[in-house]
């Protein structure tokens, strides 16, 4: 039996039972990249929880949109274009190349939407136009601020609750402290220097809190199925995202709200003064295979603190390496010709306890744990009994449904190249070698194929050879 999808809501603060307001359609809106600066591995473990999401939605039958919305105008990237003497637009252009660029490096699927902030200036006005129909807003040197007092469930996902002192004060800055919750701009007056927009609002920018609640409520409808980001955004950020959406429309605004933790570096917070700060592009000019930088990056459930380590790196390697060999050994070893020492009801096992395993909050680490038995079980039987055809293609499907959901299968090298004549005929040579009894010559040839860069594994059903990864 196929377990049910539970996720754990920030919202109520417990796991609940998963399902969508439209029949079979999941929709997502995920905070995504301010293009300023390359994204770091921080990012990327959020991104990386959110990319688990999606394909996990489908796994369990759901159609999935998914925003993810690119902040291209804030305190950050006007000052990063200032000083970089660029337009906005050209200094946000080439973050957000870079961003695509590495998705694609971490097998990230593509979102549907991927809306720009300044390319949805007219909804946010809109949206500040509502709040202030509503009663919610007020004008103060040329801005316009949320009136928190009057949104009674300000407070509900963080559970910052503003204090009483601070009625009327303001905060003008996009990212602040719980202990400074006041009353947040929604529309900022233009500053000298500073890129700005003619609008009914006057002469001006959107506040970055602002522009999510917009490009959501544009792209997914008033009420929307997950919302997600990093824990860092819980506040002041989503909560000022329910305050202006429920606000407006008097509508529940995401039913499910889920938060990645933090990632640490060597049990460090990451920060550039401790020099373990590194984006995506530093790991890979260290040499890294980027497809073992997702591996780790998704080896800890997205509700616990993942401590990144140089030697959680390497042991993600060689994660990947196990599986990539029993790929290989399964590619090249023929069928049993019975019914071999792999039952299909082991498959179909595994297929259920990795469903429950991500059904369960996504728990990558249970799912990759469920993977690793099954391929120990594989290699169990290849070296006894072999495996039969049709338990081979059941674990085919059991493979690429792991694939589907998890993004870390290796593409297994293939066992011959048409330049690959010389190993293929050592191979044969040493084959006879050992068929002879003549062990000298068989190990000569094997060292002859060490040094051409080619392992070899003797299995029940012959040999199996590979080049080795450089």
């Amino acid at each position: 039996m196929t377990a049910e999808l539970h996720l754990y809501n920030t919202l109520t603060r417990r796991l609940e039972p998963f399902t969508s307001l439209e029949a079979g359609h999941a929709r997502i809106y995920t905070c995504g990249p301010t293009i300023y600066d390359y994204s770091h591995i921080g990012n990327f473990r959020t991104f990386l929880f959110e990319d688990i999401l999606r394909r996990v939605l489908r796994l369990f039958g759901y159609r999935v949109t998914q925003v993810m919305n690119l902040t291209d105008v804030d305190d950050k990237t006007i000052r990063g274009a200032s000083q970089a003497g660029l337009s906005l637009r050209e200094y946000t252009d080439r973050y957000a190349a870079a961003f695509f660029e590495d998705l694609d490096t971490l097998r990230v699927e593509r979102a549907e939407h991927y809306p720009r902030a300044t390319d949805h200036i007219p909804g946010m006005v809109e949206l500040v136009r509502r709040l202030g129909q509503a009663g919610r807003t007020y004008r103060s040197e040329g801005s316009v601020y949320y009136r928190i007092a009057t949104f009674p469930g300000y407070g509900k996902l963080s559970g910052v609750r503003p204090d009483a002192n601070l009625a009327g004060a303001r905060v003008d800055v996009d990212e602040y402290e719980k202990e400074d919750a006041r009353d947040f701009v929604l529309w900022k007056a233009a500053k000298p220097g500073e890129p700005a927009w003619e609008t009914e609002l006057g002469c001006g920018r959107p506040g970055w809190h602002l522009e999510c609640s917009a490009m959501s409520m544009e792209t997914l409808g008033e009420s929307l199925d997950i919302h997600c980001g990093g824990v860092d955004n819980i506040f002041p950020h989503h909560e000022n995202e329910i305050a202006q959406s429920e606000g407006a429309t008097g509508r529940p605004f995401a039913r499910f709200w889920l938060h990645a933790e933090h990632l640490l570096v060597e049990g460090e917070k990451m920060a550039k003064s401790l020099g373990n700060f590194f984006t995506l592009r530093d790991l890979l000019e260290r040499g890294y295979d980027p497809l073992a930088i997702r591996y780790l990056l998704i080896s800890v459930p997205y509700r616990q603190k993942l401590n990144f380590t140089f030697d959680g790196l390497h042991a993600a390697t060689q994660a990947l390496e196990r599986i990539t060999n029993t790929l290989r050994r399964l590619a090249h070893s023929p069928a049993s010709a019975g019914v071999g020492a792999l039952a299909p009801e082991q498959v179909a096992a595994f297929r259920e306890r990795f469903r429950a395993a991500l059904a369960d909050d996504l728990n990558t680490a249970r799912a990759l744990a469920e993977l690793h038995d099954l391929l120990r079980a594989a290699n169990t039987a290849l070296d006894g009994g072999g495996i039969s055809g049709t338990v081979r293609d059941d674990l085919e499907q059991a493979i690429a449904e792991v694939d589907a959901a998890l993004g870390v299968v290796p593409t297994a090298a293939p066992a011959a190249t048409n330049g690959d004549a010389e190993v293929a005929g050592l191979v044969e040579e040493r084959t006879a070698a050992r068929a002879a009894r003549d062990f000298a010559r068989a190990d000569a040839i094997r060292a002859r194929l060490a040094e051409l860069g080619v392992a070899i594994e003797d299995t029940p059903h012959g040999t199996v050879w590979h080049r080795k990864s450089q």
